[in-house]
């Protein structure tokens, strides 16, 4: 497809700030904006799943801010509706089979996002895969061995991802972070960086746009998590 297929689109988003700046627009907004462009809304869908997810996580902990899901509804947030069929996990990843029963799911979704990057044919998606199923091992490694864990029983799709030990670095800045907190950021950051460095920045194209809905998802995750530290510390919400 033309690179500038989707010029109008791009051109008329509100620019993105740096970490730490107040999203212009709601990944809902973004994501109904690009469901009318065809192919590009299932790779911005395919993404903001990723984020529905997390607050599912959160939600499923307990945590008792109401979410604000892109894709699934609130009720498959709570966990009182089924989450869509893509999200079954396969054979060698169904509850039971894994150490971590959340990582079925977490593979699934890895699963899909890779096969919805390689359908659209998303380089800049695919890469991400690679790079987030990698940053997130290399973790898992980190931490299995601060247990004296098995660290390979920990792995989530592998085959999907880059070789852990690219990301020595980031778990080294993330086991410095001083706080739970801290560390979270410190991942987004790294998260961000990398996202600088491979984006199809002036393409006018779909990978584009998908770098987009990524740096979007942080900006929210980030205000998220801003909103609750200041909540924790018994601030006003601004």
């Amino acid at each position: 497809m033309a690179a500038s297929r989707y010029y109008y689109l791009v051109t008329s988003l509100p620019t993105l700030g740096d970490l730490g700046t107040a999203p212009p627009l709601t990944p809902g907004a973004l994501l109904d904006r690009a469901r009318d462009e065809g192919g590009v809304g299932e790779l911005v869908e395919a993404v903001f799943l990723g984020d529905d997810l997390l607050q599912r996580e959160s939600v499923l902990a307990g945590d008792p801010e109401p979410p604000e899901p892109a894709v699934l509804s609130r009720e498959a947030v709570r966990g009182e509706a089924p989450l869509p069929e893509v999200l079954e996990p396969s054979d060698s990843a169904a509850p039971g089979t894994v150490r971590v029963p959340s990582d079925a799911l977490w593979a699934s979704y890895y699963r899909y996002l890779d096969r919805v990057a390689r359908e659209q044919r998303s380089e800049f998606l695919q890469a991400f895969v690679a790079f987030e199923v990698g940053l997130r091992n290399a973790l898992a490694i980190a931490r299995a061995k601060a247990l004296g864990l098995e660290p390979t029983d920990y792995l989530v799709v592998p085959e999907l991802g880059d070789d852990p030990a690219d990301h020595d670095s980031a778990v080294a800045e993330w086991a410095s972070a001083p706080d739970p907190l801290s560390a979270l950021r410190t991942l987004d950051r790294i998260r961000w960086d990398w996202i600088t460095e491979y984006d199809a920045w002036f393409t006018f194209g779909q990978d584009e746009i998908a770098a987009y809905a990524v740096r979007l998802m942080l900006l929210t995750r980030w205000d998220r998590l801003d909103a609750a530290a200041q909540k924790l510390r018994g601030e006003p919400a601004p």
